[in-house]
């Protein structure tokens, strides 16, 4: 059973897991969490179907009733979960991966995530003990009972929508979930291509971190004339940029331009607006935002001068949320395109992330500036993007790796969660093990390309020994 992870249950349908792992998860669920009412929502994946069907009974053998949500975006689920209250929720969804996976994102009270060192964990060492699934008496059994909640969902988006007039915008929906919602909020102008949810993928996998998936939207918005390009996940939870040029934009780097609406307001939405007044009266201050351990470092330099204090922390949803409601922060994000807001109940929204960053580019549009020359005063440093390497023995290479690094020059900045990151006056780098896959990843930022192509072949040598 391959199917647990650090973050959700996610693998191969029928291969990693099956019916009888998804109907124990839901008969479980109950019990570890403690609750009787649990909000249900799925993907348009062509398994979603049949997990949703094996968790409904699990979970209404249990005794819980299930409040149904039908087909939804991630971001969905978790707004239903912390906005009416639920003590549970699952989204059945693979996210980002290929066709043929599928998967459960598991949350509790608040939208908070559920991940392996918070209950996952638990189910599965229930179930591989063989924990026995007796379904409660008939009377006592859960009900499943339909929840619409899209007006009100969309009533609260909203407030980040703003005059995106003369913006030129191309989205690419993936032939994902973020169809149910984004045309009922960007204006009729927007151009879309794979718009249609269809869980075959037939034009690309739903991962826009990978080059080749953003080929299209790069060739939409450079042969079209667009001012921006964005593109979202099969699940919506995540969403990344193109400028104007059709150059894919780290998503980090994204993470800085908001600052331009949390600490300015700068847009013309209804919640940029609200900042804008804050801001005039002196009220903002003393805020935090979150970045993963693999972001530049060019982030928290652009934010500084805000008044923003930056913190960093480990990579993925089920780390990132609860971080960013502990330090009280503002606002945060990923380099895998995961952008947290605490006013979203310090949970990731593709869509409110995107609502967000047309607003800002729209405004600065405006004032003669485009998406290139905004990234172009964020980003400093070169950036070898993340590598991965096949190795058996991870720990003993990355500490091959910071003890080789190290063993000279005395580090600025030491940071040994999630792998390690070592930061110099002109360089960084990030080692970690991957939390769903047999790699180590590596990356590495530097002042100048010499000084990048030196330390990653120097890395290169090192982790060599090991693979």
């Amino acid at each position: 059973m391959g199917a647990f992870h650090a973050y959700d249950i996610r693998g191969r349908w029928n291969v990693d897991f099956d019916r009888d792992t998804v109907y124990k998860t839901g008969y479980f669920l109950p019990e570890l969490l403690g609750c009787r009412k649990v909000a249900v929502g799925r993907d348009m994946r062509l398994s979603s179907p049949e997990l949703h069907a094996a968790l409904l009974k699990g979970l209404t053998d249990a005794g819980a009733d299930v409040y149904d949500l039908g087909l939804a975006t991630t971001p969905y689920v978790y707004y239903a979960t912390a906005a009416k209250g639920f003590s549970a929720s699952v989204q059945i969804t693979a996210s980002h991966n290929p066709k043929d996976d599928n998967g459960l994102k598991v949350s509790r009270e608040n939208a908070l995530p559920v991940g392996y060192d918070t209950g996952l964990g638990t189910i599965e060492k229930w179930i591989l003990e063989g924990r026995p699934c007796v379904p409660v008496e008939e009377a006592a059994r859960g009900k499943v009972i339909p929840l619409d909640l899209r007006d009100e969902y969309l009533a609260f988006q909203r407030r980040y929508v703003g005059d995106y007039s003369g913006l030129r915008i191309c989205a690419d929906l993936s032939n994902g979930m973020s169809a149910l919602f984004v045309k009922d909020l960007l204006p009729s102008s927007v151009e879309y291509i794979c718009d249609t949810p269809d869980g075959s993928f037939p034009n690309h996998e739903p991962n826009p971190l990978v080059p080749e998936n953003t080929a299209m939207l790069r060739e939409y918005v450079r042969d079209h004339g667009c001012d921006i390009g964005l593109i979202y996940d099969g699940d919506a939870d995540r969403v990344m940029f193109v400028d104007e040029r059709g150059e894919f934009i780290s998503p980090d780097l994204m993470i800085a331009l908001m600052g331009h609406f949390f600490m300015e307001g700068t847009g013309t939405s209804p919640a940029a607006r609200e900042r804008a007044a804050l801001k005039a009266a002196g009220r903002i201050s003393g805020v935090r935002a979150l970045q993963d351990i693999r972001s530049s470092k060019a982030v928290g330099e652009y934010l500084a001068p805000m008044g923003v204090e930056m913190h960093t922390w480990r990579v993925g949803r089920a780390y990132a949320a609860p971080r960013l409601r502990e330090i009280d922060g503002l606002f945060g994000g990923e380099l895998a395109g995961h952008y947290y807001f605490k006013d979203f109940f310090y949970s990731d929204s593709g869509i409110m992330a995107s609502l967000i960053i047309l607003d800002i580019v729209a405004e600065l549009k405006r004032r003669g500036r485009s998406l290139s020359q905004l990234i172009a005063g964020i980003s400093r440093y070169c950036n070898s993007g993340e590598i991965n390497f096949r190795v058996e023995d991870k720990p003993a290479a990355m500490e091959a790796v910071v003890k080789h690094f190290t063993s000279g020059e005395k580090p600025s900045a030491l940071m040994d969660f999630d792998g390690y990151r070592v930061e110099f006056p002109q360089w960084w780098l990030n080692i970690r093990p991957s939390n769903t896959e047999p790699y180590l990843r590596f990356i590495c930022e530097a002042s100048s390309p010499d000084l990048l192509a030196e330390k990653v072949a120097q890395a290169r040598e090192i982790i060599k020994r090991f693979e």
